[in-house]
């Protein structure tokens, strides 16, 4: 039985810190903060299942669809199939959410979400990203593993 996600391929996380004013001008530090743009960094260079172009080239993902709440610690990416069938949405989704795992600090939820009314099987594809057990044992399957890592190297590169 799977008690929770396991990172086969851990990326260690150096603490980024930065200096805060705070009201009273003095100084204090918020490690590990990250933003939007910082996210979209780490996921722009994915690339698709099917065509040799990452998903930031065929506007799968935008900068403007990513949404970082520190305080809640909670990340949204919503992404945008190329076509209304697009029959690698969930495979796209499954290394969305492995490439912030491994890059993005453990006390980050992340949500995953199809773009509302780009795909036909919308609520299904979402439910299915993110249902821990379901992507944990998407994440057993060697040839769906191989499928991410192929998809994610060119991110880590």
């Amino acid at each position: 039985m799977v008690s929770g996600l396991i990172n086969a391929n851990p990326v260690i996380y150096e603490k980024k810190e930065r200096r805060v004013r705070s009201v009273d001008d003095s100084e204090y530090t918020a490690a590990e903060a990250i933003d939007q743009l910082e996210v979209f960094d780490h996921i722009r260079d994915i690339k698709d299942p099917e065509h040799p172009y990452s998903l930031e080239e065929l506007k799968v993902i935008t900068e403007d669809a990513i949404e970082v709440d520190d305080k809640l610690s909670y990340v949204r990416v919503t992404f945008t199939p190329t076509v209304e069938h697009c029959s690698m949405a969930t495979v796209i989704g499954l290394c969305l959410r492995v490439k912030l795992m491994r890059s993005l600090p453990q006390r980050y939820k992340v949500d995953i979400r199809v773009a509302p009314g780009t795909h036909a099987t919308e609520a299904a594809v979402n439910k299915q990203l993110n249902d821990k057990e379901r992507v944990a044992a998407a994440l057993e399957n060697p040839n769906l593993v191989d499928m991410v890592d192929e998809c994610l190297a060119p991110s880590f590169a």
